[in-house]
Protein backbone atom coordinates (compact mmCIF):
# COMPACT_ATOMS: atom_id res chain seq x y z
CA UNK A 1 0.00 0.00 0.00
CA UNK A 2 1.67 3.47 -1.00
CA UNK A 3 -0.09 6.56 0.47
CA UNK A 4 0.04 9.92 -0.73
CA UNK A 5 -1.82 12.84 1.66
CA UNK A 6 -2.29 16.04 -0.09
CA UNK A 7 -3.87 17.51 3.56
CA UNK A 8 -2.32 17.91 7.03
CA UNK A 9 -5.25 16.48 8.78
CA UNK A 10 -5.40 13.79 6.71
CA UNK A 11 -1.69 12.83 7.29
CA UNK A 12 -2.02 12.93 10.84
CA UNK A 13 -5.23 10.39 10.71
CA UNK A 14 -3.28 8.08 8.44
CA UNK A 15 -0.19 8.32 11.10
CA UNK A 16 -2.88 7.46 13.61
CA UNK A 17 -3.99 4.50 12.30
CA UNK A 18 -0.34 3.05 11.73
CA UNK A 19 0.40 3.47 8.49
CA UNK A 20 3.03 6.02 8.82
CA UNK A 21 5.53 3.69 6.89
CA UNK A 22 3.22 3.48 3.97
CA UNK A 23 2.79 7.13 3.70
CA UNK A 24 5.37 7.90 0.54
CA UNK A 25 3.95 11.76 -0.23
CA UNK A 26 3.19 14.67 1.54
CA UNK A 27 1.77 18.09 1.02
CA UNK A 28 4.11 20.82 2.28
CA UNK A 29 1.96 21.95 5.06
CA UNK A 30 2.51 18.42 6.54
CA UNK A 31 4.49 18.79 9.05
CA UNK A 32 2.98 16.12 12.03
CA UNK A 33 4.47 13.90 13.33
CA UNK A 34 7.73 15.16 13.05
CA UNK A 35 9.14 13.00 10.59
CA UNK A 36 7.01 13.22 7.64
CA UNK A 37 9.02 16.16 7.08
CA UNK A 38 11.66 13.60 4.86
CA UNK A 39 9.05 13.02 2.55
CA UNK A 40 8.60 14.25 -0.83
CA UNK A 41 6.08 17.23 -0.69
CA UNK A 42 4.00 17.67 -3.52
CA UNK A 43 2.33 20.68 -3.42
CA UNK A 44 3.45 24.43 -2.86
CA UNK A 45 1.55 27.65 -2.78
CA UNK A 46 1.50 30.73 -4.83
CA UNK A 47 0.41 32.53 -1.55
CA UNK A 48 3.82 33.69 0.56
CA UNK A 49 2.20 32.74 4.04
CA UNK A 50 5.43 35.03 5.65
CA UNK A 51 3.11 37.88 4.51
CA UNK A 52 0.78 39.89 7.29
CA UNK A 53 -2.74 38.74 8.09
CA UNK A 54 -4.21 41.49 6.14
CA UNK A 55 -1.74 40.92 2.80
CA UNK A 56 -2.58 37.46 3.06
CA UNK A 57 -6.18 37.55 3.32
CA UNK A 58 -5.86 40.06 0.40
CA UNK A 59 -3.57 38.46 -2.01
CA UNK A 60 -6.41 35.05 -1.58
CA UNK A 61 -9.01 37.38 -2.60
CA UNK A 62 -7.06 38.19 -6.32
CA UNK A 63 -6.21 34.82 -6.85
CA UNK A 64 -9.55 34.07 -6.55
CA UNK A 65 -10.70 36.98 -8.49
CA UNK A 66 -8.13 36.16 -11.15
CA UNK A 67 -9.61 32.41 -11.26
CA UNK A 68 -5.96 31.17 -10.02
CA UNK A 69 -5.63 28.05 -8.14
CA UNK A 70 -4.14 29.15 -4.76
CA UNK A 71 -1.86 25.93 -4.92
CA UNK A 72 0.07 23.93 -7.44
CA UNK A 73 0.24 20.31 -7.44
CA UNK A 74 3.69 18.73 -8.74
CA UNK A 75 2.61 15.84 -11.39
CA UNK A 76 6.08 14.44 -12.34
CA UNK A 77 6.50 13.86 -8.78
CA UNK A 78 2.97 12.32 -8.09
CA UNK A 79 3.34 10.04 -11.22
CA UNK A 80 6.44 8.88 -9.58
CA UNK A 81 5.20 7.71 -6.74
CA UNK A 82 2.86 5.72 -7.73
CA UNK A 83 0.34 5.55 -4.78
CA UNK A 84 -2.75 3.30 -4.34
CA UNK A 85 -4.50 6.28 -2.16
CA UNK A 86 -4.53 9.92 -2.25
CA UNK A 87 -6.28 11.56 0.41
CA UNK A 88 -7.51 14.85 -0.02
CA UNK A 89 -10.20 17.52 0.55
CA UNK A 90 -12.87 18.82 -0.61
CA UNK A 91 -13.79 21.26 1.78
CA UNK A 92 -11.91 24.69 1.38
CA UNK A 93 -9.95 25.76 -1.20
CA UNK A 94 -8.13 28.42 0.91
CA UNK A 95 -6.55 25.56 3.08
CA UNK A 96 -5.20 23.00 0.60
CA UNK A 97 -5.28 21.88 -3.25
CA UNK A 98 -9.12 21.26 -4.52
CA UNK A 99 -10.45 17.97 -5.23
CA UNK A 100 -10.54 18.80 -9.22
CA UNK A 101 -7.02 19.51 -9.37
CA UNK A 102 -6.23 16.35 -7.63
CA UNK A 103 -8.56 14.47 -10.09
CA UNK A 104 -6.74 16.18 -12.79
CA UNK A 105 -3.28 15.72 -12.44
CA UNK A 106 -4.30 12.06 -11.74
CA UNK A 107 -5.79 11.49 -14.98
CA UNK A 108 -2.99 13.74 -16.70
CA UNK A 109 -0.44 11.09 -15.25
CA UNK A 110 -2.62 7.59 -15.72
CA UNK A 111 -2.90 7.34 -12.61
CA UNK A 112 -5.74 4.84 -11.30
CA UNK A 113 -4.94 5.41 -7.42
CA UNK A 114 -8.32 5.72 -4.99
CA UNK A 115 -9.16 9.35 -4.21
CA UNK A 116 -10.83 9.94 -0.44
CA UNK A 117 -12.00 13.34 -0.48
CA UNK A 118 -12.38 14.55 3.04
CA UNK A 119 -15.13 17.27 3.83
CA UNK A 120 -15.92 17.74 7.46
CA UNK A 121 -17.92 20.30 8.70
CA UNK A 122 -18.71 19.17 12.15
CA UNK A 123 -16.79 17.98 15.36
CA UNK A 124 -18.22 14.00 14.02
CA UNK A 125 -17.23 14.44 10.51
CA UNK A 126 -13.70 14.22 12.04
CA UNK A 127 -14.27 11.16 13.94
CA UNK A 128 -16.19 9.88 10.99
CA UNK A 129 -13.17 10.48 8.78
CA UNK A 130 -10.56 8.51 10.50
CA UNK A 131 -12.97 5.05 9.72
CA UNK A 132 -13.52 6.21 5.86
CA UNK A 133 -9.64 6.71 5.26
CA UNK A 134 -8.81 3.47 7.50
CA UNK A 135 -11.76 1.27 5.13
CA UNK A 136 -10.18 3.11 2.24
CA UNK A 137 -6.61 1.58 2.64
CA UNK A 138 -7.90 -1.60 3.99
CA UNK A 139 -7.78 -1.75 7.63
CA UNK A 140 -11.17 -1.16 8.39
CA UNK A 141 -11.19 -2.68 12.05
CA UNK A 142 -8.28 -0.52 12.78
CA UNK A 143 -10.09 2.48 11.78
CA UNK A 144 -13.00 1.59 14.34
CA UNK A 145 -10.49 1.20 17.00
CA UNK A 146 -8.93 4.91 17.05
CA UNK A 147 -12.51 6.33 16.06
CA UNK A 148 -13.90 4.54 19.18
CA UNK A 149 -11.32 6.05 20.93
CA UNK A 150 -11.26 9.56 20.06
CA UNK A 151 -15.16 9.69 20.75
CA UNK A 152 -14.38 8.03 24.24
CA UNK A 153 -12.00 10.79 24.68
CA UNK A 154 -14.71 13.45 23.80
CA UNK A 155 -17.26 11.89 25.71
CA UNK A 156 -14.79 11.81 29.05
CA UNK A 157 -14.18 15.55 28.41
CA UNK A 158 -17.88 16.33 28.29
CA UNK A 159 -17.75 14.86 31.42
CA UNK A 160 -15.46 16.10 33.33
CA UNK A 161 -17.45 19.87 33.33
CA UNK A 162 -18.00 20.79 36.66
CA UNK A 163 -21.76 21.84 36.62
CA UNK A 164 -21.22 25.46 37.24
CA UNK A 165 -22.05 28.69 34.85
CA UNK A 166 -20.73 27.96 31.30
CA UNK A 167 -18.39 30.66 30.23
CA UNK A 168 -19.24 32.14 26.48
CA UNK A 169 -16.18 31.99 24.25
CA UNK A 170 -15.82 33.57 21.03
CA UNK A 171 -12.78 31.84 18.79
CA UNK A 172 -10.86 34.22 16.56
CA UNK A 173 -9.88 32.32 13.61
CA UNK A 174 -8.20 35.76 11.70
CA UNK A 175 -7.66 38.95 13.12
CA UNK A 176 -7.20 40.99 10.17
CA UNK A 177 -9.69 41.18 8.86
CA UNK A 178 -11.59 39.33 11.85
CA UNK A 179 -13.07 36.04 11.66
CA UNK A 180 -14.81 33.95 13.94
CA UNK A 181 -14.27 30.20 13.66
CA UNK A 182 -16.56 28.39 12.25
CA UNK A 183 -17.58 24.57 11.14
CA UNK A 184 -16.22 21.93 14.09
CA UNK A 185 -15.13 24.82 16.16
CA UNK A 186 -18.55 25.73 18.08
CA UNK A 187 -18.96 21.72 18.71
CA UNK A 188 -15.58 21.87 19.84
CA UNK A 189 -16.19 24.84 22.46
CA UNK A 190 -19.31 23.44 23.60
CA UNK A 191 -17.35 19.79 24.42
CA UNK A 192 -14.95 21.72 26.34
CA UNK A 193 -17.55 22.78 28.27
CA UNK A 194 -17.74 26.48 26.87
CA UNK A 195 -20.88 28.05 25.01
CA UNK A 196 -19.76 28.71 21.52
CA UNK A 197 -20.31 32.72 20.19
CA UNK A 198 -20.72 33.40 16.24
CA UNK A 199 -21.82 30.83 13.91
CA UNK A 200 -23.63 27.63 14.08
CA UNK A 201 -21.73 24.51 14.29
CA UNK A 202 -20.92 23.52 10.31
CA UNK A 203 -21.13 26.75 9.44
CA UNK A 204 -18.89 28.74 7.59
CA UNK A 205 -16.35 31.30 9.08
CA UNK A 206 -17.79 34.47 8.88
CA UNK A 207 -16.34 38.12 8.64
CA UNK A 208 -17.06 40.57 11.55
CA UNK A 209 -16.02 43.47 13.37
CA UNK A 210 -14.55 44.48 16.89
CA UNK A 211 -18.04 45.90 17.80
CA UNK A 212 -19.65 42.87 16.63
CA UNK A 213 -17.60 40.58 18.58
CA UNK A 214 -17.83 42.75 21.42
CA UNK A 215 -21.80 42.99 21.71
CA UNK A 216 -21.72 39.10 21.56
CA UNK A 217 -20.40 39.77 25.47
CA UNK A 218 -17.81 36.71 25.47
CA UNK A 219 -16.71 35.95 28.80
CA UNK A 220 -13.33 34.25 26.85
CA UNK A 221 -12.05 34.78 23.60
CA UNK A 222 -9.44 32.18 21.85
CA UNK A 223 -7.13 33.62 19.38
CA UNK A 224 -6.47 30.81 17.02
CA UNK A 225 -5.48 31.87 13.02
CA UNK A 226 -5.88 29.92 10.72
CA UNK A 227 -2.28 28.08 9.70
CA UNK A 228 -0.48 29.91 12.60
CA UNK A 229 1.68 28.42 15.20
CA UNK A 230 1.98 30.05 19.03
CA UNK A 231 4.91 31.95 17.71
CA UNK A 232 3.38 33.41 14.90
CA UNK A 233 -0.38 34.02 16.74
CA UNK A 234 1.60 35.69 19.87
CA UNK A 235 3.43 38.36 16.85
CA UNK A 236 0.14 38.94 15.18
CA UNK A 237 -2.04 39.17 18.50
CA UNK A 238 0.06 41.39 20.85
CA UNK A 239 -0.42 45.08 18.83
CA UNK A 240 -4.28 43.91 18.80
CA UNK A 241 -3.36 43.41 23.12
CA UNK A 242 -6.10 46.12 23.84
CA UNK A 243 -8.59 45.60 21.65
CA UNK A 244 -8.37 41.95 22.71
CA UNK A 245 -8.24 42.69 26.19
CA UNK A 246 -10.97 45.19 25.74
CA UNK A 247 -13.06 41.53 24.15
CA UNK A 248 -12.99 39.63 27.63
CA UNK A 249 -11.65 39.19 30.71
CA UNK A 250 -9.61 36.30 29.52
CA UNK A 251 -8.29 35.97 26.58
CA UNK A 252 -5.94 32.38 25.45
CA UNK A 253 -3.47 32.46 22.51
CA UNK A 254 -3.35 29.18 20.81
CA UNK A 255 -1.44 27.16 18.19
CA UNK A 256 -4.20 27.08 16.20
CA UNK A 257 -2.34 25.35 13.04
CA UNK A 258 -1.32 22.15 15.46
CA UNK A 259 -5.16 21.76 17.29
CA UNK A 260 -8.14 23.78 16.15
CA UNK A 261 -7.69 24.43 12.57
CA UNK A 262 -6.98 21.12 11.03
CA UNK A 263 -9.95 18.37 11.50
CA UNK A 264 -7.88 15.67 12.79
CA UNK A 265 -7.16 13.53 15.75
CA UNK A 266 -5.43 16.27 17.11
CA UNK A 267 -8.70 17.89 17.75
CA UNK A 268 -9.73 16.10 20.73
CA UNK A 269 -6.37 17.30 21.95
CA UNK A 270 -7.45 20.59 21.31
CA UNK A 271 -10.67 20.12 23.47
CA UNK A 272 -8.80 18.87 26.42
CA UNK A 273 -6.60 21.72 26.14
CA UNK A 274 -9.34 24.05 26.12
CA UNK A 275 -11.15 22.59 29.01
CA UNK A 276 -8.52 23.25 30.91
CA UNK A 277 -8.32 26.57 30.59
CA UNK A 278 -11.97 27.10 31.04
CA UNK A 279 -11.77 25.51 33.90
CA UNK A 280 -8.81 27.04 35.46
CA UNK A 281 -6.70 23.27 35.40
CA UNK A 282 -3.25 24.18 36.87
CA UNK A 283 -2.19 20.90 34.99
CA UNK A 284 0.09 21.35 31.99
CA UNK A 285 -0.56 21.86 28.57
CA UNK A 286 1.59 23.14 25.56
CA UNK A 287 0.58 25.06 22.70
CA UNK A 288 -0.78 28.08 24.30
CA UNK A 289 -0.02 30.83 26.28
CA UNK A 290 -2.82 33.65 28.13
CA UNK A 291 -2.62 36.97 26.47
CA UNK A 292 -2.46 38.06 30.58
CA UNK A 293 0.92 36.67 31.04
CA UNK A 294 2.29 38.71 27.91
CA UNK A 295 3.57 42.03 27.69
CA UNK A 296 1.65 44.91 26.17
CA UNK A 297 2.26 45.89 22.82
CA UNK A 298 4.76 48.15 22.50
CA UNK A 299 6.45 47.13 25.71
CA UNK A 300 9.42 45.03 24.42
CA UNK A 301 9.06 41.53 23.56
CA UNK A 302 7.21 39.13 25.40
CA UNK A 303 8.36 37.00 28.42
CA UNK A 304 9.03 33.03 27.84
CA UNK A 305 6.39 31.25 28.88
CA UNK A 306 6.65 28.24 30.32
CA UNK A 307 3.97 25.35 29.03
CA UNK A 308 1.70 24.64 31.36
CA UNK A 309 0.82 28.26 32.71
CA UNK A 310 -2.69 28.69 33.17
CA UNK A 311 -4.56 32.19 33.40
Amino acid sequence: MRIVSLLPAATEIVCALGLRESLVGRSHECDFPADVAGLPALTRSRVDPSLPSQALDARVRELFREGVPLYELDEEKLQALAPDVVVTQEACEVCAVSLEQVKSSLARVGSRARVVPLRPSRLAHVVDDVERVAEACGIAERGHEVAHELRRRLDRYRGSQNGGPRPRVAMIEWLEPLMLAGHWVPEAIEAAGGIPLGPAAGAASPYTSWEELKSLRPDAVVVAPCGFDLARTRAEALPLAARLRALAPRTLLVDGNAYFNRPGPRLVDAVALLGAWLRGDAAPYTGAVPLSVLGLAGSGPPPAVPPGVVS
